[in-house]
């Protein structure tokens, strides 16, 4: 399987080499001042010849293309005037051709009328927190800014940005508030501050958080770092996956490779002008802090040592990561928005995490006097330059052994939040439930599809299986549950669907599509080169894989999917492969039946149910007072509301879970905390109502018929 990926992307490689050959494009066809063009060539011509399904650079992409490059500039609205966009407009259905003639001129017009605002932006924000705001006033701010327009003259332009940072500034005035009221009810001597000095220093915190932001960070921005975010909206009409790494994030994704990731210990995104978490890594600071999770915003980071936050919001990514960042045992404080829309201040220490930290793990399960296995998978890790000892299968091949020495009669294979990963490691891991057969179907334009197939005879584990997967289980996790559940070899048990993510993905390094190059480094480009398809013929794209027991999740209501992404590529289907269903003689549609009875009455599912449908609800609400005294009630009435939800966090099952025999025999020469990060582990695995249901079907499985007698069986 390592041998497919590797010739396609050889394929992908020699096309463009030779493409590139014929029509003699070198960079010394090209001055410096000119690099910008020769990236747009390049760019271009490596989509339209390696993109799995190309796009026509016409008159509707342009339009496209104009409205989200308009929006990535600009996403408050707080820059550009009506007579700007207007002025941009007669752009609007000629972006194509300036593409196609490697003309800049659209990009050079918005970046100088962008530059220019920025400058008059800085006389204003200045100019509106040289004055106190009145908080007792009536007015509100939406942040839905698709809702609002563009502003037609200065005065509207100050009034923006005026109800911005009184929005901004809110948070911090009760902040202070709180705090004041604290210190009185804890000293009665203690003399508050008054509202006025409240509101001064709330104020001064958010004049000194919009400085650190325009002169260490938007400032620093140079011509190339702009014309980066140009191209990569460019690219990004493709699909969602396909996207540019100018130089100076392509060394950033390189770092994340090396196999340490220091800081937090949080894998983060830029959306629009927001800074998102999209993974927390298993044993690091922001995953034991257990305050963190999948989705929330961070707006702001502040130091121990400063007195002031430093607000993200609209940095790069790669700047904002430097304020995250920082040496172990350092805490740094962010301000968090969470996907109901509450704002949270969290404290994390930070550490160095470890790659290994991302590896699978497993632990033992008592129930009744039963013992089941339980494996956490978070990514189909692997090294390609040491693919024998480092990767997702062969760990998940040494835990299985292990929890069988242990008496394991029953596995549980959790891939939730497990955005996927290595492809081999996948088709190798698939491998160790069934005997042989087909696992995935991969298809390139106008090519033949290949189907990579287990061919080692070998079952690891032949008993009864489930596998766990939620709304944000992608990719090779889409794989897995889908092959399994083809050969109806597992029970899935998760979210209506998965996230829906079937393609595959190759990283070009542009600066070998170039002979002499003299240009100086172009970036890397991330392109989607191939669809991948169940062996039943379906894809995952868009749709997922549907879970057998359908359960509901903190992201049922939120649109977190593919099919929630601009410009996703359609889901189709292809032949299905030839392959034979797995011989057990468990019962299937009882168990399910069951299942799906159990899970419909359980008061727990209920009450997670109800609270994603409140944060939904939350999300929805894009209106704020600026009126402190409705700003307050609203928040003390949305803690009021949540209390109802304390019940999911206090949840506990009546079962026992433990490291394995092994693993314990590690525990007394450790030096990585080890111990407590399965503690830990254990702790929450005790209160998971998914997990309990999971052994629960373990058991309806093992009951349809016993793993003792399955072994003889399938050899008949």
């Amino acid at each position: 399987m390592k041998r497919i990926m590797k010739r396609n992307y050889k394929i992908l490689s020699l096309l463009l080499l030779l493409a590139f050959a014929s029509c003699s494009f070198t960079s010394k066809t090209f001055s410096n001042p000119d690099k910008d063009k020769l990236l747009i060539q390049v760019i271009t011509f490596v989509l339209e010849q390696g993109h799995f399904d190309p796009v026509a650079i016409d008159d509707d992409f342009s339009a496209e293309l104009f409205d989200d490059y308009v929006k990535v500039l600009d996403p408050v609205k707080r820059y550009f005037y009506e007579s700007d966009i207007k002025d941009f407009e007669k752009f609007k259905l000629n972006i194509d051709d300036q593409i196609k003639a490697t003309d800049i001129t659209f990009f050079n017009v918005t970046n100088e009328r962008l530059l220019k605002r920025i400058e008059e932006a800085k006389e204003i924000y200045k100019e509106v927190l040289s004055k106190p705001f009145d908080y007792n006033v009536e007015e509100s701010y939406e942040t839905d800014y698709d809702k609002i327009g563009y502003v037609k003259n200065k005065n509207e332009m100050k009034d923006r940005w005026r109800k911005l940072l009184k929005f901004s500034t809110l948070s911090n005035y009760d902040d202070l508030y709180t705090e004041e009221k604290q210190l009185k009810e804890k000293e009665a001597s203690y003399v508050m501050k008054t509202d006025a000095e409240i509101e001064k220093e709330a104020r001064e915190s958010t004049l000194k958080s919009l400085n650190i932001l325009f002169n260490d960070y938007i400032d620093d921005k140079e011509r190339e770092d702009y014309f980066a975010e140009y191209v990569n909206t460019i690219v990004e009409e493709f699909d969602p996956h396909t996207y540019y790494l100018a130089p100076r994030n392509k060394e950033d994704f390189d770092q994340r490779m090396s196999g340490k990731l220091e800081g937090i210990g949080a894998r983060l995104q830029k959306r629009m002008d927001y800074i998102k978490i999209v993974e927390l890594i298993s044993g690091g600071p922001a995953w034991r802090s257990n305050e963190l999770q999948v989705e929330d915003i961070i707006l702001k980071a502040k130091q121990e040592d400063e007195e002031y936050p430093v607000d993200l919001v609209g940095m790069r990514i790669s700047d904002a990561i430097k304020y995250i960042k920082g040496p172990k045992g350092t805490k740094v404080t962010l301000t968090i928005k969470r996907v109901d829309g509450s704002i949270e201040d969290v404290t994390i220490t930070r550490d160095v995490v470890e790659l290994v930290e991302t590896y699978a793990k497993a632990s033992v399960v008592t129930k009744g006097n039963k013992k089941f296995g339980v494996i956490n998978l978070p990514a189909f890790y692997v090294d390609f330059k040491d693919y024998k000892n480092v990767n997702a299968a062969k760990d998940v091949k040494k835990e299985i052994e292990r929890l069988k020495a242990d008496g394991m009669e029953g596995l549980v294979l959790d891939l939730r939040n497990n955005g996927g990963g290595s492809l081999p490691a996948v088709v190798e891991m698939a491998g160790l439930f069934i005997e042989d057969g087909p696992i995935v179907q991969v298809r390139s334009t106008g090519e033949a599809k290949d189907v990579l197939r287990d061919r080692d005879k070998s079952i690891t584990w032949d008993g009864p299986l489930v596998i766990l997967v939620n709304e944000i289980s992608a990719s090779a996790s889409e794989i897995m549950s889908a092959a399994m559940q083809d050969y109806k070899r597992a029970v899935i048990i998760g979210s209506k669907q998965t996230y829906g993510k079937g393609t595959v993905q190759n990283v070009v390094n542009l600066n070998n599509m170039l002979r002499n190059n003299t240009s100086g480094d172009l970036g890397a480009l991330a392109v989607t080169t191939q669809k991948y398809y169940r062996i039943n013929g379906g894809s995952v794209q868009l749709e997922g894989v549907k879970s057998d027991v359908e359960v509901p999740g903190r992201f049922s209501f939120i649109n977190v999917g593919e099919k929630d992404k601009d410009n996703p590529l359609p889901w189709d289907e292809i032949d299905a492969a030839d392959y034979t269903p797995w011989e057990s003689y468990f019962d299937y549609s009882t168990t399910i039946s069951k299942s799906k009875e159990r899970m419909s009455s359980n008061g727990q599912l209920k009450l997670i149910e109800e609270n994603a449908k409140w944060v939904k609800s939350k999300i929805d609400e894009t209106l704020y007072s600026l009126n402190y005294n409705a700003y307050k009630a609203q928040l003390e009435q949305n803690d009021e509301e949540s209390k109802q939800f304390d019940g999911i966090s206090d949840y506990k099952t009546n079962l026992t879970f433990d490291s394995t025999t092994y693993e314990k025999s590690l525990f007394e020469t450790d030096t990585t905390d080890l111990k407590e990060k399965r503690e830990r582990w254990h702790k929450n695995l005790s209160q998971d109502v998914y997990v309990e249901e999971a052994l629960n079907v373990l058991e309806d499985l093992k009951t349809s018929f016993p793993v003792k007698n399955m072994a003889s069986a399938v050899k008949n």
